[in-house]
C-alpha cells in the first residue's frame, strides 16, 4: 500500500496542478488599458505543456517517498527546475507574441502562472526548512534559486513582458520612487531609534512608568494610518504658516514631513516594546555574576544586559522595517512619493501592470530585510552561551 510521507508537499502539489490546468497561463491585450484574452497552459505549443508536466510527475512521486536528505534535496531542486522552466516559457511567450503583434501590445503573466511561481517558491521553502535548521544555510538555499532567474532579467530575456515595458518607458519614475521609498525608511528608523530605545530603557528601568507609556503607545498604533496622515496635515500647515522659515526647510500639511511624523510614531510602540523585553528577559544570575565582579551600573548594562537584549531588540526592529517599507505606500497620499505613487497611479488608470511595478519592489524590499534580520539574529544567538 502507497503511504504518504509528505502531506505539505501533496496539497503544494495538488494546488500546482490546478493552477497550471484550470488557471490561465498568459494575458494577450491589444494595448496596456485593456484586460486582454487569457491563455491557459493547454493552450500553448505541446513542448510548453511537457516541459512543465514531466517535472511535476517527478515531485509528485516525491510525496511517497520518506522526507530524508537526498530526497529533500531532489524536491528542491525539481520545484526549482519547475520555477525556472516556467519564467522561461514566459519570456518566450512574450517574445513570440511581440513579433506576431503590434508594438502597442501587452504580454503579461497570468493568474496561474502567479500561483504556480508561488506553489514552487513554497515548496522550495518547505523543502529548505526541513534540510537544515541553520539560517545561513536556509539563507543561501533560498538565494541560489534567483541565480537563474535574475541572470535572465539582467540579460534582457523578459523584455517583451509587460511589466518590464512600463519598466523601460518609468525607468526614471521608478529610480525616484526608489530612492525615495529608501529615504522614507531611512528616515523613519534613525529618529524611531533616537527615540523609542532610551524609552524603553526608561520604561525598563521605572516599571510604574510602563501602563502610562504603552497606553498611549497603543492608541497611536490603532488609529488608520490614512487618518492619522490627514491629522497631521492641518497642524503642520497651520505651523509653516505660522512660522515661515519652516516652509523653507520643506516643513509643510503634505509631502515628506507628516509622512514621516507618522511613520515614527507607529514605529514607536514595537520599538519600546523591544527594548523592555529584551532588557526583561536577560538572567538575573547574570546580572548578580557582574555584581559580584565588580562592575558598575552601567558596565553591567553595556557589557551583560545590552548584548543579551540585542536579537529581541533586533526582532522588533525587524518588525519595524517591514511595517514602514509598507506603510509608506500609503504616504504617498499625502505626496510623499516613493513606490506608492507608481501604485496608485496606476489604480487610478487601471494599468495593472503599473500597480505591479510600484508593489514587486516592495515586497522584494521587505523579504530583503526580513531575511537579513533573521540572519542577523541568528548569528548573535549562536554567539551567546
Amino acid at each position: 500500500m502507497l503511504k504518504i510521507h509528505n502531506r505539505v508537499l501533496l496539497l503544494l502539489v495538488l494546488l500546482l496542478v490546478a493552477a497550471g490546468g484550470v488557471l490561465p497561463f498568459i494575458n494577450h491585450a491589444a494595448n496596456r488599458l485593456v484586460s486582454g484574452e487569457p491563455m491557459v497552459l493547454s493552450q500553448l505549443p505541446d513542448h510548453a505543456l511537457l516541459l512543465l508536466a514531466l517535472p511535476t510527475v517527478i515531485l509528485a512521486g516525491l510525496i511517497l517517498v520518506p522526507t530524508r536528505r537526498i530526497p529533500l534535496f531532489l524536491t528542491l531542486f525539481v520545484a526549482e527546475a519547475i520555477f525556472i522552466a516556467a519564467l522561461v516559457l514566459m519570456g518566450k511567450t512574450a517574445s513570440w507574441f511581440a513579433q506576431e503583434g503590434s508594438s502597442v501590445a501587452r504580454t503579461s503573466p497570468g493568474s496561474g502562472l502567479w500561483l504556480g511561481l508561488a506553489l514552487c517558491l513554497l515548496i522550495c521553502a518547505d523543502a529548505i526548512n526541513r534540510l537544515t535548521p541553520k539560517a545561513l544555510w536556509r539563507l543561501l538555499l533560498n538565494l541560489q534559486i534567483w541565480i537563474v532567474p535574475v541572470a535572465l532579467l539582467l540579460s534582457g530575456f523578459f523584455a517583451e513582458l509587460s511589466l518590464l515595458k512600463e519598466y523601460a518607458n518609468r525607468q526614471d519614475v521608478f529610480d525616484d520612487a526608489l530612492s525615495r521609498h529608501l529615504a522614507l525608511l531611512l528616515g523613519t528608523l534613525v529618529p524611531a531609534l533616537l527615540i523609542g530605545v532610551p524609552l524603553g530603557v526608561f520604561c525598563y528601568q521605572r516599571p510604574s512608568w510602563q501602563p502610562s507609556v504603552f497606553s498611549v503607545l497603543n492608541v497611536i498604533q490603532t488609529v488608520p494610518s490614512v487618518a492619522l496622515f490627514g491629522l497631521l496635515i492641518a497642524p503642520l500647515a497651520g505651523l509653516a504658516k505660522l512660522v515661515p522659515w519652516l516652509g523653507t526647510l520643506g516643513i509643510s500639511g503634505i509631502g515628506v514631513t507628516p509622512a514621516l511624523i507618522a511613520l515614527v510614531l507607529y514605529a514607536l510602540l514595537p520599538l519600546v516594546r523591544g527594548v523592555v523585553a529584551g532588557l526583561q528577559q536577560v538572567p538575573r544570575n547574570i546580572i548578580e555574576s557582574a555584581e559580584g565582579m565588580g562592575m558598575s551600573r552601567r558596565q553591567i548594562f553595556w557589557r551583560a544586559e545590552v548584548p543579551l537584549a540585542m536579537p529581541v531588540l533586533l526582532r522588533s526592529l525587524r518588525v519595524v522595517c517591514v511595517q514602514t517599507i509598507g506603510m509608506a505606500v500609503i504616504a504617498a497620499l499625502i505626496g510623499a512619493g516613493g513606490f506608492g505613487a507608481i501604485i496608485f497611479q496606476g489604480l487610478l488608470s487601471s494599468a495593472l501592470d503599473l500597480v505591479l511595478l510600484g508593489v514587486i519592489p516592495v515586497i522584494a524590499l521587505a523579504v530583503m530585510l526580513d531575511a537579513l534580520f533573521k540572519l542577523l539574529i541568528s548569528l548573535l544567538e549562536a554567539k551567546q552561551p
